[in-house]
């Protein structure tokens, strides 16, 4: 995949959709960003539930009422779910009152609902968006900055 190359894969069940995010793990590194958007629903933390996997961690939940947890495995994944933040207005400050700067250099963090004000927290990310049907959910990945030249899923 080169930088800015779009890649999309039908997923039919959520086993799919957790081996697509062990897949991806595994070509990540401390610092990396990784933001997922889609509708309630759509498998967004089935993908990170995948991830986890990947790193060793077996408690992965959907951060939605605390927005933010930090998951000690193979390296930290900082699991954040800004929708509650996106509700209540200016989620840039609140996001910014996470203090995801000081975590992120260690750590793979996965933003749900990350959109314009978490794709500020770096140059180099990942963007997923999952569009779902009832039989079925397309994930298109997008990579932004030159980090993730040569990913091939």
């Amino acid at each position: 995949m080169s930088r800015s190359e779009v890649v999309s894969r039908r997923i039919t069940d959520a086993e799919q959709m957790a081996a697509l995010g062990e897949s991806i793990a595994r070509h990540c590194q401390p610092g990396d960003l990784i933001l997922l958007n889609g509708p309630l629903g759509a498998g967004k933390t089935i993908f990170v539930q995948g991830i986890g996997r990947a790193l060793g961690i077996s408690d992965v939940t959907s951060p939605t009422f605390v927005i933010s947890r930090v998951h000690q495995g193979l390296m930290p994944l900082i699991h954040v779910d800004v929708y509650r933040l996106l509700e209540a207005g200016n989620a840039a400050a609140y996001l910014d009152d996470l203090d995801l700067d000081s975590v992120r250099e260690d750590g793979l963090t996965v933003i749900e609902w990350g959109g314009a004000e978490s794709a500020r927290l770096s140059d180099d990310r990942l963007e997923i968006d999952i569009d779902r049907t009832d039989d079925e959910r397309i994930v298109t990945i997008k990579t932004i900055g030159s980090r993730w030249d040569g990913l091939e899923l």
